[in-house]
């Protein structure tokens, strides 16, 4: 509760509209208090979500508009129709609704457990985006592989780990395997950990000029794995990214560091993600542009 109430008073989208934004939260708390089924919300102004009681992540969209503000503002004001964006670990689908349901962008979404999958699936449909997006029922590493994974912990199952029980088997494939002869402009990378192998099956995406930007969660989980954190960071600077600060307000970039939670934005040509955020058509959040 104290910590969704910090998230609120600190969230920049609801800096002058608290008031609505701790009703929204009353709200909920409440209706999902008397039922605890399903309930569609309206996202953005063309998207809309599949919320219910126990949610983590998602319903930070019902009381801000936008849970993780700055990182999907960006993909909202970088993207345009037909771009192609992928979203690694893609949960129940937030960024990729407001990739292909918002925008009008193509998207290859990647969610290894099945019941996740199945909600990721519920929102395609909900949002009539199936020719959209390519959903993919795996997970990825650095060769095909089968994994087990957890199942219970919602936003933060992961690659298992011999402390884990409730797992599952998952058919894992890689980055560079699945997309082929195909080079997203955007690609998010939330893996719980995982990251290093998830990069290690990419490099050939990644060496492409045609990615333009990633967005990756580096908050020290992959030590369970045996990972540094801090390698990624050097790889990704030595394949020509720089790491940047989004501010969806005045749509600037600045330079900035690696972020030691949390997400952290690596950019490639600079230039051309500029003229392509401040181009941006607004995109309308609880009835407001942005």
């Amino acid at each position: 509760m104290l910590r969704t109430i910090k998230f609120i008073l600190n969230h920049p989208f609801a800096k002058n509209h608290r008031f609505k934004a701790f009703a929204g939260f009353i709200k909920w708390q409440l209706s999902s208090r008397i039922s605890s089924k399903p309930v569609v919300y309206k996202f953005t102004k063309n998207s809309k979500l599949w919320v219910w009681k126990g949610l983590t992540g998602a319903t930070g969209n019902i009381y801000c508009g936008l849970h993780e503000f700055e990182d999907m503002a960006f993909l909202l004001h970088m993207l345009r129709p037909h771009d192609m964006f992928m979203d690694v670990g893609a949960n129940i689908g937030s960024y990729t609704i407001l990739a292909s349901a918002e925008i009008g962008a193509k998207t290859i979404a990647v969610e290894p457990v099945p019941q996740t999958f199945h909600h990721l699936k519920e929102n395609i449909q909900l949002n009539q985006i199936s020719k959209l997006v390519t959903a993919l029922n795996i997970g990825l590493g650095s060769k095909k592989d089968i994994l087990k994974f957890t199942r219970s912990y919602d936003t933060g199952n992961h690659v298992a780990t011999d402390n884990d029980t409730d797992v599952i088997d998952v058919n894992v494939e890689t980055l560079d395997g699945v997309l082929t002869s195909i080079v997203p402009l955007l690609i998010k990378i939330d893996v719980e950990g995982f990251e290093t192998e998830v990069l290690k099956g990419g490099m050939n995406t990644l060496s492409s000029p045609g990615l333009k930007a990633i967005i990756i969660e580096l908050n020290g989980a992959g030590v369970s794995y045996g990972f540094n954190d801090d390698n990624i960071h050097d790889q990704l600077i030595a394949l020509g990214f720089k790491v940047m600060d989004y501010d969806p307000l005045t749509r600037v970039l600045k330079s900035s560091e690696r972020k030691r939670e949390h997400n952290t934005l690596y950019i490639r040509d600079v230039e051309f993600l500029k003229e392509r955020l401040k181009s941006a058509n607004p995109v309308y959040v609880k009835g407001r542009p942005l």
